[in-house]
């Protein structure tokens, strides 16, 4: 099992943080840093309170006066790049909201985003003041450097993970859209995946912004196409009709349930412990005529502690095949619990889906031993 992320922050890389700190600001104290930010409750801190934590201790042991102690922070930021130095953006944002700190703090958050990443620490700025922040937002967009226009559109991602959300654009999402119109087409994949997943967020709670968004983008440009595919997945998951027909998915030609004429799905056990593995097997036989734009997935009805089930799809394959295409394949799904889904025993149900329209199912009974 690989070992939790929290442990990249421990003794060694503090002490060697503390010294190249020392090196810039011979006043830092190293052993009241570490003794500080390694008291008797860091063991017990996951991952974002270890971050919080060095923030913190740096508050302490860094010059009281923000902009002195942020002047001791750019000396060393060069040195300072990954995911390890995200507590560069957190100090910001713990100590550099006061109105009296707004211009450096803007400047500090642009120059440490391209180190690690700033998209946590602009988010209580944005529900401080989201009008002037978004105006911020807007002239990244049109920066030069590629992490600087990413943090334009992950900064306000309405549902970023691991960040405090933004109720306000899940209630109304339009402060966001101009940023995305300006990185609809940006050449960087970094930036474009951003754009993807802040159109996902929307798709949550305004499907209906994210369909006539993609109607007005696609077939423009090549980037923006892969961003409106990627940010309308979600769409695609649910088969909703509109998306479905705008990026061509088959619909049947005889006004059947699926363009499937056969379908079937069997696994090669009934009985399964948590924590093994089964193999599926599929099977369907396209409708003949044109070619077909398939999606074929298998969905999974888990079951949840209660008794009630929760689905999940699983994608097979997304292809144009010709008509009267024959596809079988095998997939092996593995039930051992992970970080994100805890399995529980009980009937769960396989479907296979064609173009969100299930077409076959099968029963596995997944037991404790």
């Amino acid at each position: 099992m690989a070992e939790p992320l929290k442990h990249m922050y421990n003794e060694q890389f503090l002490r060697g943080f503390s010294y190249k700190l020392h090196d810039v600001y011979d006043a830092f104290d190293i052993d009241g840093f570490m003794a500080t930010t390694l008291d008797d409750t860091w063991e017990i801190l996951e991952l974002k309170a270890r971050m919080r934590r060095i923030t913190t201790s740096l508050g302490t042991y860094l010059p009281s006066r923000y902009e002195d102690a942020l002047e001791v922070l750019f000396k060393i930021d060069k040195s300072c790049i990954g995911f390890p130095y995200l507590f560069f953006p957190d100090f910001i944002e713990v100590y550099g909201q006061g109105e009296e700190h707004w211009e450096i703090s803007m400047i500090a958050i642009e120059r440490f985003t391209s180190k690690s990443s700033a998209e946590f620490a602009v988010r209580p700025f944005l529900l401080r003041d989201p009008i002037r922040m978004m105006s911020q937002m807007l002239k990244w967009a049109e920066h030069p450097q590629e992490h600087v226009r990413r943090l334009a559109s992950e900064g306000c991602r309405p549902r970023l993970p691991w960040g405090q959300a933004l109720p306000m654009f899940k209630h109304d999402p339009s402060p966001i859209l101009p940023v995305l119109e300006l990185l609809k087409a940006d050449p960087s994949l970094y930036v474009r995946k951003s754009v993807a997943n802040n159109l996902n967020d929307i798709v949550k709670d305004h499907p209906s912004v994210v369909i006539d968004i993609a109607r007005r983008w696609k077939g423009k440009d090549l980037h923006t196409d892969w961003i409106v595919r990627h940010g309308c997945r979600t769409l695609i998951r649910k088969a909703d009709p509109e998306i479905m027909s705008l990026f061509g998915y088959a619909e049947p030609t005889d006004g059947s349930h699926s363009i499937a004429t056969y379908a079937s799905i069997s696994v090669a056990t009934k009985v399964l412990s948590i924590g093994g593995a089964c193999e599926l097997q599929y099977e369907l036989h396209v409708q003949d005529g044109e070619p077909a734009h398939v999606r074929i997935e298998y969905a999974i009805d888990f079951v949840k502690a209660k008794g009630n089930t929760s689905r999940k799809s699983f994608l097979l394959s997304d292809k144009t095949v010709v008509g009267g295409t024959r596809l079988q394949g095998i997939r092996k799904h593995s039930w051992r619990d992970l970080t994100t889904r805890r399995h529980y025993p009980g009937e769960h149900r396989i479907s296979l889906l064609v173009n969100g329209r299930e077409v076959a199912n099968t029963l596995l009974e997944l037991t404790e031993f």
